[in-house]
């Protein structure tokens, strides 16, 4: 595995070894007492709704930190939750039958549940060429947009021109994005997109896709993950097998300790993407992603066919299914080093309402290990994209996408560090609900960062850990989300 790869071994590595003695560190049980730290009258008021990784509940707080609904569940969670206003529950779940694949984020199968927990539908993909992973968005005419791995054949690999010493036998896994329709029987694709369709290389000129990277910033390189992979030392070499160790026990990387170490190595690398998050700007047509490999958040144009997205023209933006914009880290392009790097592992990319001004923002919970200046720490970003609501996404040439820093950002270097899953939520009332996931603490920031309601989660262990999703601490949360009290929704919910 690379030691350049983004993210880096040195990234989560800093991350674990580097975290502030006030903090917890990753993997480290919280002493008990846990439960509600801190309610402000500053606070957002509604009910906070999330799924421990390690359990077989799915759970509803109300703003003292107690749980006022339950949802039980058949299969183990594994990452997004979302209450529609009927009152049913939309969740990933883990099927842990996959015949080829092993990864934290893991799913297969999406499902609406009734209030009671009943599964009212359900949609299965996870077979040996596509698994359904880690996130889904639902759209606002009903259907449902998913991220899935699938599988690319080392054969596949030569020949789109990725570097063959980087080919092993375990092929790639790149993700595509699928919207389908739901039917009573499950659903029908209606959309799709597929990174694989837009790739370039720069190896070998009687490969397909051959170019200049820096010319093209709307592909994704084939060999971004091992380029310059500098030499290790033998200390350095120390260091990647003891983080190899440390993200199997916390569920980075899926199975035991008794794996063949080189399958394991080869499995982490043919995650190619592990895009962890997906959302959806309904004014512009436009879907967001979150890549940690890459470190970048990428924008896609949702108003394309599916045959015009697996192509470089079409849509209201013209560029098909290329790459409209992408931030985070400029080297994968060309047009940047490690110094330029501003995201670091990120999680839980979200679109936020565009306002009169036109202007496109996201927030982005942005993990923060291994910083260019060697510190740790987690952050939350809000970035005001380079966008022109006539002409799309603008960049000057010659120079990576902006903007250049964050218009707010949210940190705490001595308190707050969490290296993998994770989110933020922006409420309606301007503050920022944040979940530092491997602590399982959930907690809510006032735009001059004041924290105004803090939660150190009390649920979850219940269950096993997954023999192909990991090993992540007891009270891990994938993600928070904080409902309105008057989210129809919650209309069945008896009020105490």
């Amino acid at each position: 595995m690379s030691s350049n790869r983004c993210p880096s071994l040195a990234l989560v590595l800093a991350a674990v070894s580097l975290a502030p003695a006030a903090a917890q560190k990753p993997g480290e049980a919280i002493e008990e007492p846990r439960g509600l730290v801190l309610n402000d009258p500053a606070a957002f008021q509604g009910y906070t709704l999330f799924a421990p990784i390690n359990s077989a509940w799915v759970e509803l707080l109300d703003m003292q930190g107690q749980s006022v609904h339950r949802w039980k569940t058949e299969l183990g969670p594994s990452g997004a939750v979302y209450l529609t206003e009927e009152g049913h529950l939309l969740r990933c779940a883990r099927l842990e039958s996959n015949p080829r694949f092993k990864g934290g984020g893991i799913a297969g199968v999406l499902q609406r549940l009734d209030w009671d927990g009943t599964v009212l539908w359900e949609y299965r993909l996870a077979d040996e060429y596509q698994t359904q992973h880690h996130d889904f968005e639902p759209m606002p005419n009903g259907n449902l947009l998913f991220i899935a791995w699938e599988m690319r054949e080392r054969s596949d690999l030569l020949e789109w021109g990725r570097d063959p010493a980087q080919c092993t036998e375990q092929g790639l896994w790149p993700d595509a994005l699928i919207e389908i329709r739901p039917t009573p029987e499950g659903g029908e694709v209606v959309w799709e997109w597929h990174a694989w369709d837009h790739l370039i290389q720069d190896l070998d000129p009687e490969r397909t896709n051959y170019g200049s990277i820096p010319d093209h910033p709307e592909l994704l390189d084939i060999n971004y993950d091992h380029r310059e992979r500098p030499a290790m030392t033998p200390e350095q070499r120390k260091q990647e097998e003891e983080l190899e160790r440390q993200m199997r026990a916390l569920g980075y990387v899926g199975g035991d300790e008794e794996e063949d170490e080189q399958k394991a190595a080869d499995v982490k690398q043919a995650d190619w993407m592990h895009t962890n998050a997906v959302d959806y700007c309904p004014e512009y047509d436009l879907i967001v992603i979150s890549s940690p490999e890459l470190c970048e958040i990428l924008v896609i144009d949702h108003s394309t066919t599916t045959e015009e997205a697996a192509w470089h023209a079409g849509g209201r933006w013209g560029r098909g299914g290329d790459l409209l914009y992408r931030w985070g880290n400029p080297k994968n392009y060309g047009l940047g080093d490690e110094s330029d790097q501003k995201l670091f592992y990120q999680h839980n990319v979200e679109f936020q309402p565009v306002g009169p001004d036109g202007k496109l923002r996201v927030t982005v919970f942005n993990n923060g290990g291994g910083r260019p200046d060697g510190t740790s720490w987690s952050s939350v970003d809000e970035l005001v994209l380079p966008f022109d609501p006539e002409t799309g996404f603008t960049r000057a040439e010659g120079q990576p996408f902006g903007p250049a820093a964050p218009a707010w950002s949210y940190s705490d270097p001595e308190h707050f560090l969490s290296p993998f899953i994770s989110g933020a939520q922006r409420l309606p009332n301007g503050n920022t609900l944040i979940c530092s996931g491997v602590e399982g603490r959930i907690f809510e920031v006032t735009p001059d960062e004041r924290v105004v309601w803090d939660f150190e989660n009390t649920y979850g262990g219940d269950v096993p850990n997954s023999p192909i999703g990991g090993n992540a601490p007891k009270r891990a949360l994938f993600r928070a989300t904080r409902l309105p009290a008057d989210h129809p929704g919650l209309a069945r919910l008896e009020r105490k």
